[in-house]
């Protein structure tokens, strides 16, 4: 076998392969073997023959798979699988690189001009997965002359082979150049390795992209960190997504290789074991580190392997074939939900600690700058805009601070985070926190000043659950943390969906949000006790996965946190009545017809009163919009929206005083006569008209649609009955740009008709919100369809659009 063997390398294996460990697989070892024979002697002025390199590969894959799904035990045999793969691909390479004539040019004026091929980015780290990009680097010393077609020959040979090669040609001072440019071309450049040619030309490299050239440690951090800050908003800065990224989603891999590269820029480092050394991380930090990313490495593997292309997506369609292939069976959880809880554990401990780490890396590159300390109590300090404890012991002799650190960031908004020792320290006494500690009145007292502060609340909630310390003061929801909603709504898990609807509720206060919730926004500045609010959004899920309906069972663990934390009854009675009634609003809203007088009076003897409609209304928009935000669009709000204002009326004039359903129709109707006398419409014309539909037209549609709908039939010209009436409109909110749109149908009545209508809308790729069906004595329809487009919009104003559909 070919075995690169510059003088200043013992050996051309990626990191953490040893020769002495025999880590690399004898049959991987002859199938090379094998190949190697087979090609003879030497380059050629010809590209080599394909086959036996695809035969060589095939076999390749097949071993993989192979040892794969004979049931790698842990995280360790993946590491072994990821470096056999990528030394495999080293001398598949090699052999490629070497049938050509890679003879040592001269530039135009005669200097000697070297090439390298090098492997960076993952490759170049050693960790090259079955369908992973080759991300190669061919180096050249001076300029492209005298290589630039064999270059071309190199490429489109790999290619042929049907590897997935990136690749780049740069003389070692364009390295610099694009390094300069990029910080990415920079990050890929850091992680290399010789595979064939000069390994003095790398080293070359390496010193024109040093920090001291380009990208100083300070810049690459900020710029590493940026792009992190980016990558997380993807994802709602959660974790937890029920379907996640484990490269780019936070808590995965892109997140501990981030770690690493700052590392490497600022330390000169290369494991996080030089970094513990250092004292930089803990053992216990490297350990984790280490693990969390090879156990999300073999589920990479494995997704790779099942898929056959470099997709990282944990969709649900693999979660249950993953469960299965390692191992898991049901029981009192379902295999899946194991799996997926060994993940997000996995995904919160790395989360936590690069949350430590970035804060560390931060204030150590601004060491030096005078930060000024400012004492807040005998607790903690302010070291510039952090809070830090004042000693290393404060949390041993005042358990209570684990909490009171959290009502401090929230009780001033100059306030921007923690240091990395005190979240350390804080993460290392989470087992103060015990019945004790739960049922000490002072500590409930500091929890509900932090429910009851002005400033991020969303922000310490996460942060005390990435610490571990929510989890810790508040059982019931450490019991949820990473728990699955498998239907065909939630994109979230249990515990990151309740901290996302909190964050919601918190949104209604700014004014930027007043436009696209315009009643959550007035309801949420006159709510008599807001935190109220809170504790509903946090305890309305909190009986998820007990079994049974978790509305009703989540009413008894809402009523203990209620009695711990001192809540009045009244106070008490609300928390439990919400999350006892959190889906009746929506299942109303969007299951019942609303415009039905007597179905608006039973919910308003639901309720019962304004401050408990008002408090309900929030809890559900913020739960809707929580659950997934394309839930929420111009329909559901509207529907909202019209049953809380229809409530009220109802709430105003009494409960006693209920609304008869044909006083309701003939209001209506008098109504609308009235609009359509204005359109100069003979009375008699509009009543012998709606003589013929049902009374249940009136309830559903609205006095401006009917007036609309009427108009349109009527005007409608003699001997065109054949030809169907389609009344498009859009419903647009005065107060916000949310609304839909209603397509009414009036034509002769058949049986397949509201199918045929149904596929029509369909191939206009517009969404069916819902449906209001009629039919007159005459045999014709009254029929509405109340669409958005796939955006969740209304159509507009386009004539185009309109008459496409009409």
């Amino acid at each position: 076998m070919i075995s690169e063997q510059p003088a200043d390398h013992d050996d051309q294996r990626p990191p953490g392969i040893s020769i002495g460990d025999q880590v690399i697989s004898s049959r991987h070892d002859a199938i090379i073997t094998h190949l190697e024979k087979s090609l003879g002697p030497g380059p050629s002025d010809q590209p080599p023959d394909p086959a036996p390199f695809r035969d060589t590969l095939a076999q390749a894959s097949t071993l993989s798979r192979e040892s794969f799904f004979n049931g790698p035990a842990n995280w360790e045999d993946v590491k072994q699988l990821v470096r056999t793969h990528t030394h495999f691909m080293d001398q598949i390479l090699q052999l490629a690189w070497h049938r050509f004539d890679w003879q040592e040019s001269r530039t135009r004026w005669g200097r000697q001009n070297r090439i390298s091929l090098i492997a960076v980015g993952g490759y170049g780290r050693g960790e090259l997965l079955p369908e992973s990009d080759i991300d190669l680097l061919i180096l050249l010393e001076r300029s492209h002359h005298g290589y630039s077609d064999k270059i071309q020959d190199f490429i489109r040979f790999l290619w042929d082979l049907g590897l997935e090669v990136g690749h780049s040609v740069r003389t070692i001072n364009e390295c610099r150049t694009q390094a300069a440019l990029d910080v990415t071309v920079l990050t890929a450049m850091m992680e290399s390795r010789t595979l064939c040619g000069d390994e003095s030309l790398r080293a070359k490299m390496d010193q024109k992209i040093a920090p001291s050239r380009v990208w100083p440690s300070r810049d690459f951090f900020l710029a590493k960190r940026q792009e992190q800050r980016a990558r997380h908003r993807k994802s709602d800065h959660t974790e937890y997504s029920l379907e996640p990224n484990i490269k780019i989603s936070p808590g995965g891999l892109r997140d501990i290789q981030t770690l690493g590269w700052i590392a490497r820029r600022q330390y000169g480092t290369t494991t996080f074991g030089d970094l513990a050394a250092m004292g930089v991380i803990t053992d216990e930090e490297a350990r984790e580190l280490t693990e969390g990313k090879w156990q999300l490495a073999r589920i990479r593997f494995a997704l790779h392997l099942l898929q056959g292309r470099d997709d990282n997506r944990l969709l649900f369609e693999h979660q249950q074939k993953l469960a299965a292939v390692f191992g898991y069976e049901d029981g009192a959880q379902l295999a899946v939900e194991q799996f997926m809880q060994s993940y997000y554990r996995a995904a919160h401990r790395i989360n936590a600690i690069s949350d430590i780490l970035l804060q560390y890396f931060d204030e150590a590159l601004a060491a030096g700058k005078r930060s000024r300390v400012k004492p807040l109590n005998e607790r903690f300090q302010l070291r510039g805009n952090f809070l830090e404890v004042t000693a290393d012991d404060v949390f041993a002799r005042h358990p209570s601070a684990l909490i009171e650190m959290f009502t401090c960031v929230a009780s001033d908004e100059t306030i921007e985070g923690i240091r990395a020792s005190t979240i350390r320290l804080a993460r290392q006494s989470v087992h103060l926190i015990d019945d004790d500690f739960r049922q000490d009145p002072a500590n409930a007292e500091l929890f509900m000043q932090l429910l009851g502060g002005n400033n991020h609340l969303f922000t310490q909630l996460r942060r005390m659950g990435r610490y571990g310390i929510l989890g810790a003061w508040l059982p019931e929801f450490g019991r949820v943390v990473g728990q699955m909603q498998f239907d065909l709504f939630h994109i979230y898990t249990v515990d990151a969906h309740t901290l996302q609807v909190v964050r919601n509720m918190r949104r209604f206060r700014y004014k930027n949000n007043e436009q696209e919730f315009p009643i959550a926004a007035h309801i949420h500045a006159r709510l008599p006790r807001v935190e109220l609010l809170y504790i509903a959004g946090l305890y309305h899920d909190i009986a998820k996965g007990m079994g049974g309906d978790h509305s009703e069972l989540g009413v008894g663990i809402a009523r203990q946190f209620c009695e711990r934390h001192k809540l009045a009854t009244w106070d008490t009675n609300l928390v439990c009545w919400l999350v006892l009634n959190h889906l009746a609003m929506s299942t109303t809203a969007q299951r019942r017809d609303i415009q039905d007088p007597d179905v608006i009076h039973e919910f308003a003897q639901l309720v019962g009163d304004q401050v408990r409609l008002d408090y309900l209304y929030a809890l559900t928009v913020a739960d809707i919009t929580a659950t997934n935000p394309t839930l929420w669009n111009g329909w559901r709000a509207s529907l909202l929206n019209q049953l809380y204002l229809e409530t009220k009326k109802v709430l105003r004039h009494g409960l006693d005083h209920q609304i008869d359903r044909n006083e309701y129709i003939h209001d209506i109707q008098e109504q609308a006569i009235n609009k359509l006398a204005e359109h100069q419409v003979p009375r008699a014309s509009v009543i012998a008209l709606w003589n013929q539909v049902d009374d249940d037209y009136f309830l559903r549609e609205r006095v401006p649609d009917i007036v609309r709908q009427t108009l349109a039939i009527l005007n409608h010209e003699p001997g065109e009955t054949d030809e169907p009436l389609v009344v498009v409109h859009d419903d647009i909110s005065r107060h916000t740009d949310t609304g839909y749109t209603r397509i009414f149908v009036h034509t002769k009545n058949r049986s397949d008709l509201f199918v045929a209508i149904a596929t029509a809308i369909d191939r206009l790729n517009l969404d069916i919100v819902d449906a209001g069906i009629a039919t007159s004595s005459a045999g014709l329809t009254f029929n509405t369809f109340t669409v958005l487009e796939q955006d969740g919009t209304p159509v507009g104003e386009s004539m185009a659009r309109i008459n496409k559909i009409c």
